[in-house]
């Protein structure tokens, strides 16, 4: 899938050959050789757990417990993050209608293109329900919406409220409601969210594992930066070092003035004595994500440059520190902006542009949002990243982020904050 950190990665890529009057064809030749501190990674794949069926089972019941609380009949999913999270199924979407229908009561069901049937079979054998679940399958010349009210009716459902996760494409839901009139189409995102936000134990293991490495990543990373390279090359070595110890991931990197921009810039870069580094995102282990950044210099950091540094690292902790069950979300990102507006990078958005966080799971970004005005109160297993920022147009941009998971009497971060500009990854 093309993410944000994909997009930028890949955009980057491309600029960079272009503005060297290179063919965009020649980004598939292969790279240069890792310098050292990368080449030495070792394969952490082994450490990975994959979610258990038992823990998919408990996903659904405490759906179909949210659906009861919600009085939402039923719920429609295509392939997508949540499909995966409750049934481990994995659907590529196209036009054609797939759907998994998760009632109040009983097992779910699906509805699938007829030539489709078998992979769809195969996968459900150990997704909840499995051999119980029906399959309504469709032809190419059929309407496949009438399944998903034949599927609800066949259940006794013939009105009441349908949930329709967020992620639907309007096609389908538009195709769905014209085909159930007798049910009110709602929201599924109290469910879904209410189920994914939560974290078990076994999901914090994934995570603590996916940050684990990408510091170890970003560390070898900055071990190996010299004046001279293109910020171009870093995201490649980045990207090799993930395939090295067996996780997709990749990492945007910024230098100078394009630090200022938070999600960076397609422009080539080339890094120089004194130059202000921004690195960012992460890598994927089973499913779940990891996203932090480091800003880094290379060589002698100025006066302003620690200053705004020492200045987003007291905002980050003040954040973390904020974070605590029973707090509102809106709490811990006014936490970090009472901070960066004291020390004078104020007012609100003014250089401090974005929200303190997002939640994180299985995808990068997700509910609940540590942003202004947000009243969701955290609970124990919700899992955030902690990112202000401070940033000078024309100038340079700091970013620290790190993943935190909210604990039963606070919040803890995955890993370490960086220490400092020259020595991002000193332990203190």
């Amino acid at each position: 899938m093309l993410n944000r950190r994909r997009f930028f990665s890949a955009s980057a890529a491309v600029a960079s050959l272009s503005a060297l009057g290179i063919s965009t064809e020649a980004s598939a030749e292969p790279s240069s050789a890792l310098p050292p501190a990368l080449a030495s990674l070792k394969n952490r794949r082994a450490e990975a757990q994959p979610i258990s069926q038992e823990e998919r089972e408990h996903r659904f019941e405490r759906a179909q417990q949210l659906m009861q609380k919600e009085q939402i009949a039923a719920i429609v999913l295509i392939g997508g993050t949540s499909v995966v999270y409750f049934t481990g199924v994995r659907w590529w979407n196209s036009e054609r209608l797939f759907v998994c229908v998760i009632p109040q009561k009983g097992a779910p069901f699906y509805v699938c293109p007829s030539f489709e049937e078998e992979r769809a079979r195969e996968q459900m054998q150990h997704a909840p329900g499995g051999s119980a679940s029906k399959v309504y399958t469709w032809q190419e010349d059929e309407d496949p919406y009438v399944l998903v009210a034949q599927g609800l009716k066949d259940l006794g459902l013939t009105s009441g409220k349908l949930g329709i996760e967020e992620r639907v494409t309007f096609v389908f839901s538009d195709g769905i409601r014209k085909a159930l009139p007798g049910f009110e189409v709602v929201s599924g995102t109290p469910v879904t969210a209410g189920c994914r936000a939560v974290k078990s134990a076994a999901e914090l293991k994934l995570m603590q594992l996916a940050n684990d490495v990408t510091l170890q990543v970003y560390e070898a990373a900055w071990k190996s930066v010299k004046p001279g390279i293109t910020n171009r090359q870093v995201s490649e070595w980045i990207g090799a070092a993930y395939e090295r110890v067996g996780f997709p991931g990749d990492a945007s990197c910024q230098v100078d003035a394009y630090s200022a921009l938070p999600h960076g810039s397609i422009q080539p870069q080339e890094l120089h004595e004194g130059s202000l580094v921004l690195i960012d995102d992460g890598c994927t282990v089973e499913g779940y994500e990891s996203d932090i950044s480091r800003s880094f210099v290379i060589g002698k950091a100025t006066a302003k440059m620690k200053q705004v540094f020492e200045t987003v690292h007291r905002a980050q902790a003040a954040a973390l520190a904020a974070a605590k069950p029973g707090v509102a979300c809106g709490a811990v990102d006014a936490a970090a902006r009472k901070v960066i507006d004291d020390a004078g990078f104020g007012p609100g958005y003014a250089h401090f542009t974005h929200r303190v966080g997002h939640g994180i799971g299985m995808d990068g970004h997700e509910w609940p949002y540590l942003v202004k005005g947000n009243p969701t109160l955290l609970q124990p297993g919700m899992t955030f990243s902690d990112e202000p920022g401070v940033y000078l147009r024309g100038e340079f941009g700091i970013r620290l982020e790190d993943d935190m998971y909210i604990t039963e009497d606070g919040a803890k971060l995955f890993t370490p904050q960086s220490f400092s500009l020259e020595a991002p990854f000193a332990k203190g």
